[in-house]
């Protein structure tokens, strides 16, 4: 264990070396500052523009998340309990966000499901499961939340279990923007948590909790290892499977399980999820059940154990983005694609965003879709048919890291079966660390990237001067 600490000492001292020798004075600053700036919601920019070689990428991506960790436990706001037994009941609280939702108190549980104090490994790295509870009492449901936590989920990983704030209305959901609020603020601080192990994060719930943890599943799926709702099953339109591609997906859900056509909707994910996993072998890994003879109360044991045995791919070389408006909010980041001009040409569309990497070459398909109903039961549409246009607006970022490209070597981009780049990238610091601020995970600290003008059909390396 000595001879460990001394390795990382020695490559922490390595990399700090080698930013204060290739970097200009006070730009170490310069970055603190900027992390400082980004997680109190500031416009910045990072002016110090330096180019690095592929040589010193590793060493300058542990320094920038050095940094960045340092940043988010000194900015000042409610943060996570200590890891401890979750038999000592512990919890925490988060006020949320008063313009997203009123008088909103979250309280949570977090902790380990060891069988005993002892069992905490302070050097060990945990999966961590976010569980979503139902929609009864919201006393009685996270009092059962931490019960099945301790007796039937996975062991031993670290949970998170929020209790609902408000249970009335749309606010007695998990996927509205208060909760997303949440949740990226969980994954920001979880990622830096030592004991947590940021490729084996899971978010899954029961009921109410099935329906939001299917929805934040294609929402957030570059940032989990998997999901597991039970006893949902969402109308695809609110939780679109093409996303969840690079996640293992487990949707559980009783027969006889009717209400709110729960049964059936699993059953079209079930379909949708085998024509995609037949069409693209290797992906869309799947566990989806429709439990002959149950109805709403089915089996809870199966889902975590299922999903524990799967790490997140956080570099995937095929990515299917349909970005979609949650509660009125969307996302502008999904794996390595960033957002910088709609695409859409009217609210009714959504941008797909289809990409593969193949022999250092971006293939990116940009296209509209829009969807139409075909079937509709209490006022509640439910299946849905989808047309496609190609897309002739919008500018997006595609990032590069070594785990993707060869970055010695040129890189091509193909944007809808036209080439319109091709040429070394560069590596620049203020890369790194504007990527590590917008995705703020250790896996995604991109030194490169190009910008893709799609309604000009061109590219640029956007560290070229």
């Amino acid at each position: 264990m000595k001879k460990l600490f001394l390795q990382i000492m020695l490559a922490l001292s390595s990399a700090t070396a080698l930013f204060a020798q290739s970097a200009p004075q006070g730009e170490a600053e310069e970055m603190s500052t900027y992390f400082s700036n980004s997680l109190n919601g500031k416009e910045c920019t990072y002016d110090t523009r330096k180019a690095i070689a592929t040589s010193q990428i590793a060493q300058l991506r542990a320094e920038v998340w050095a940094t960045w960790k340092t940043a988010v436990r000194n900015h000042a706001e409610e943060k996570l309990i200590p890891i401890r037994w979750l038999g000592e009941k512990n919890t925490g609280s988060w006020t949320l966000p008063a313009e997203l939702e009123p008088d909103a108190t979250m309280p949570f549980y977090f902790g380990i499901n060891s069988t005993t104090a002892d069992g905490i490994d302070k050097e060990a790295k945990y999966p961590m499961f976010l569980y979503m509870h139902g929609s009864g009492s919201k006393q009685q449901e996270w009092a059962t939340g931490l019960i099945l936590a301790q007796q039937m989920f996975y062991a031993p990983a670290v949970y998170m279990i929020p209790q609902i704030p408000n249970g009335y209305g749309e606010y007695y959901r998990w996927a509205i923007q208060s909760k997303q609020w949440a949740w990226e603020k969980l994954l920001r601080l979880a990622m830096t948590e030592e004991s947590i192990d940021p490729n084996r994060i899971f978010f899954f719930g029961i009921s109410e909790g099935g329906y939001g943890s299917q929805r934040l599943a294609s929402f957030y799926a570059d940032y989990l290892a998997g999901a597991g709702p039970m006893a949902g099953g969402e109308p695809l339109k609110n939780a679109p499977m093409e996303n969840v591609a690079n996640i293992a997906f487990s949707l559980r859900t009783g027969a006889l399980d009717q209400m709110f056509l729960r049964n059936r909707m699993t059953q079209e994910a079930q379909s949708v999820a085998d024509k995609l996993s037949a069409e693209h072998p290797g992906y869309y890994r799947h566990y989806i059940d429709i439990i002959p003879d149950y109805g709403h109360s089915i089996d809870y044991r199966p889902t975590t154990h299922w999903l524990a045995q799967f790490t997140r791919n956080p570099h995937p070389k095929y990515v299917y983005w349909e970005r979609y408006d949650m509660y009125g909010r969307y996302r502008n980041t999904f794996y390595n694609i960033k957002v910088n001009e709609e695409s859409a040409d009217n609210s009714e569309q959504r941008t797909c965003y289809i990409m593969n990497i193949n022999n250092n070459t971006v293939y990116i398909d940009v296209k509209n879709a829009t969807y139409k109903t075909t079937y509709t039961a209490g006022g509640i549409e439910f299946l849905f048919e989808k047309e496609y246009t190609t897309a002739t607006k919008g500018n997006i970022t595609i990032y590069l890291n070594e785990e993707l490209f060869d970055l010695e070597k040129p890189i091509k981009v193909v944007l809808n079966g036209k080439r319109i780049f091709k040429g070394k990238v560069k590596s620049n610091l203020a890369t790194m660390v504007e990527s590590c601020a917008l995705f703020y995970d250790p896996e995604r600290i991109f030194p490169a990237a190009v910008e893709i003008d799609i309604a000009g059909k061109s590219a640029k390396d956007v560290n070229k001067k």
